[in-house]
C-alpha cells in the first residue's frame, strides 16, 4: 500500500469511528458532564454505605491494569506445576471521555458481584481498566467500554513454550446489566457460549502484538481521536484531490490540432 493511501484510509477510520458513537449517546455524555461540574460546586451528599462497601471489596480483590504492568500482571503463578492455566477476568470501564459518563450502571453491578464471582470454586482472578486513566492500553487492545476481557492463560512449559492465550471478549449494554448478568455469565457458564477471538488484536498473540505495533497504533488512535470530527474529512478531501491530481497527470495539446507550419 503507497503511503498516500495508507494515510488516506487511516484518517477514514478515524472519521467513521467517530460517526459509529451514536448520538444520543453523545448528547447523554455532555449533559453527564454538565451534571458533573455543577456537582462539583454543590457539596455532595451522604453516601450510600452498601455501595461504597461494595466499591471497598471491589478495590480489595481486583487489579488495576496500566500500559506499563499488564503483562506482569496477567500471568500464571508460578508456584503451581504445568500444565496449568489461570483464568482472568478484566473488567473495562471508563468515565465522561471513554464511556460519555454512561458507565456508572455496569460499575455499580460489577463491584456488587465481585463478591459473589470470588466465592465460587475454581474462581478467576480479577482486573479492571479505566479508559479515561489508560487510553493506550485501551486502543493497543482495541476495546471500550464497558466490557469484559476473560483470559485462560496457560503456563509455559520448561522450554519457555506455551499454547495460545484463550480470549473472550464481551460487550456489556450500559442500561441494562445487573448482578444477574455476571451470575449468568460467569457462574452459570454462559461466556463459553462466545467464541474465542483470534484475530489481530488478541492481547497476546495478534499479529499487531507479536510485531510490535500494538503500542504505536494506540498513539496514533489517540491522536486521532484528540481531532475534531470535521478534521479528518476535511484532510482527506486534500489528500484525494493531491492524489487523484498527480494521477491524471499533465494536459497534452487539445485533439485536433495541428503543429505550427515550417517556417
Amino acid at each position: 500500500m503507497r503511503p498516500s493511501s495508507a494515510l488516506l484510509f487511516a484518517f477514514a477510520a478515524s472519521a467513521v469511528a467517530q460517526d459509529q458513537i451514536p448520538l444520543l449517546d453523545r448528547l447523554k455524555g455532555l449533559l453527564n458532564q454538565a451534571t458533573a461540574a455543577i456537582s462539583s460546586a454543590v457539596p455532595a451528599a451522604p453516601s450510600n454505605p452498601v455501595k461504597a462497601a461494595s466499591a471497598k471489596v471491589a478495590e480489595a480483590i481486583q487489579h488495576e491494569l496500566t500500559l506499563e504492568n499488564w503483562k506482569d500482571v496477567l500471568t500464571v503463578d508460578p508456584t503451581v506445576s504445568t500444565p496449568a492455566t489461570q483464568d482472568w477476568l478484566v473488567y473495562i470501564t471508563g468515565g465522561n471521555a471513554s464511556c460519555f459518563g454512561l458507565c456508572g450502571n455496569t460499575t455499580k453491578a460489577w463491584n456488587a458481584s465481585l463478591p459473589l464471582l470470588a466465592a465460587k470454586p475454581n474462581a478467576p482472578k480479577f482486573a479492571i481498566v479505566d479508559c479515561d486513566k489508560e487510553q493506550l492500553l485501551c486502543n493497543s487492545w482495541s476495546v471500550g467500554p464497558p466490557s469484559l476481557y476473560y483470559f485462560q492463560i496457560p503456563k509455559p512449559l520448561a522450554d519457555q513454550s506455551a499454547p495460545a492465550t484463550t480470549v473472550r471478549f464481551l460487550p456489556l449494554n450500559r442500561t441494562s446489566t445487573t448482578t444477574e448478568t455476571f451470575k449468568k455469565l460467569f457462574v452459570d457458564g454462559e461466556y463459553e457460549k462466545t467464541a474465542p477471538y483470534e484475530g489481530y488484536f488478541h492481547p497476546f498473540d495478534g499479529e499487531i502484538q507479536k510485531y510490535g505495533l500494538a503500542v504505536p497504533l494506540a498513539y496514533i488512535f489517540w491522536g486521532f481521536s484528540k481531532m475534531p470530527s470535521w478534521l479528518p474529512m476535511i484532510l482527506i478531501s486534500f489528500i484525494s484531490r493531491s492524489f487523484m491530481g498527480r494521477r491524471a497527470g499533465p494536459q497534452g495539446a487539445p485533439a485536433g490540432a495541428r503543429p505550427a507550419a515550417a517556417q
